[in-house]
């Protein structure tokens, strides 16, 4: 079930200078019951007392309501760097396969879902614990306009890279905002990918070709076992299909991929469901990445979740840093996926998601290398 639906936050914090916002009041007037902190700096830290572990959980409690300066953010396509390349360095040589695109994050610090390998805990755990709503959209819509205006061609922009774009939307409302907006805007396009059902604002509006939706998705014994809390593999499915009959662009991202004991037959119902129920663009494949000091965070906070993925025999040696399985499991993974996907439409786009160049190699004439979730392309 999804229980972004539900949310409720133990106190929020608002920042004194965005007080008088209307945006900030708006969202203050639904939790009429919910204690409220002015605070004078957005920089800080209400469960320093706490282990990063306990103020990981915690933390998905608290909402901050504020300001950013900085909404929107190049993505260059180099998801790491090799440790002997300078910091100041424009040259990608993180070896692992990704697409250049802009960051779009109105909402920061986390969501109000415990995904065992999301990354975002880890990156986010230098942070203040707190989920935060920047409320100044104008800033937001300025800085949208200048990145397109001074790119060429399609251009993206990812809501879904460091956030769930639609798990509280019914509190930000911020996708009545944006899919009108960037319907005006002929080469923007705004990709929105999320593990929720909640789509209740997106029914509503008038769909466009800008605005992408797309599921992560996985076997739901993977949901149940490490995406506690998020939509069902169903609800995840069926949301789907009522953007696409509403007429919204649809794609599906099958990543983290694991191997399990079973995963092929779980993986197989997953795809017919999948290509049966919808007609998805592209289809985007990806399997479990993760630093080694991720396991010791997931493992204190998330208990056996966290002992559990940890078991799984992933080995050191990718060039981002991350843990992984070894390379022929994983060309085994995506060769079975792309087998089952291409038997129900030999022609659907297929991406891989954040991979290595020996298995970008060995899959070279199975996917469109230059077609993934995150970016848009000239067809």
């Amino acid at each position: 079930m999804d229980i972004a639906k539900q949310f409720k936050p133990e106190t929020i914090l608002l920042w004194q200078q965005a007080a008088d916002c209307p945006e900030a009041k708006r969202i203050i007037s639904l939790f009429p019951n919910v204690p409220v902190k002015l605070i004078e700096h957005q920089n800080i830290n209400p469960l320093q007392n706490l282990s990063m572990a306990k103020a990981l959980i915690k933390g998905k409690r608290i909402l901050m309501l504020g300001h950013s300066s900085s909404f929107v953010g190049y993505f260059e396509g180099n998801p790491s760097r090799l440790p002997e390349q300078n910091e100041g360095s424009k040259t990608n040589t993180s070896c692992i396969h990704c697409r250049p695109y802009y960051k779009l994050v109105p909402i920061s610090n986390g969501c109000p879902y415990c995904c065992t390998y999301c990354y975002l805990a880890f990156v986010y755990r230098k942070f203040s614990p707190f989920i935060k709503v920047n409320t100044n959209y104008d800033i937001m819509f300025k800085q949208i306009r200048k990145a397109l205006k001074e790119s060429t061609g399609p251009v993206s922009f990812n809501m879904g890279e460091m956030l769930d774009s639609l798990a509280l939307d019914h509190i930000t409302n911020l996708t009545a905002l944006l899919v009108p907006f960037f319907a005006d805007l002929s080469r923007a396009h705004l990709m929105l990918l999320t593990k929720s059902s909640n789509i209740d604002n997106l029914l509503k509006l008038a769909p466009n070709r800008q605005t992408i939706m797309s599921w992560s998705l996985n076997s739901q014994k993977m949901i149940d076992s490490f995406e506690p809390g998020t939509a069902s593999f169903d609800e995840r499915i069926n949301s789907a299909l009522a953007c696409q009959k509403a007429g919204y662009r649809i794609r599906f991202r099958i990543d983290p991929g694991i191997i399990y004991s079973g995963w092929q037959n779980d993986y197989a119902e997953l795809i017919k469901k999948m290509m049966t129920q919808t007609s998805p663009e592209n289809i985007t494949l990806g399997m479990l990445r993760i630093l080694p000091g991720h396991f010791n965070l997931i493992k204190q906070a998330y208990r056996n979740r966290g002992k559990i993925l940890s078991s799984y025999l992933l080995v050191n040696g990718a060039s981002d840093f991350k843990m992984r399985f070894e390379p022929q499991k994983r060309i085994q993974f995506y060769s079975f996926l792309i087998d089952a996907i291409r038997s129900f439409d030999k022609n659907i786009s297929i991406g891989l998601c954040r991979e290595t160049p020996d298995v970008c190699t060995a899959l070279k004439n199975r996917f469109n290398l230059n077609q993934c979730n995150c970016i848009v392309w000239n067809n």
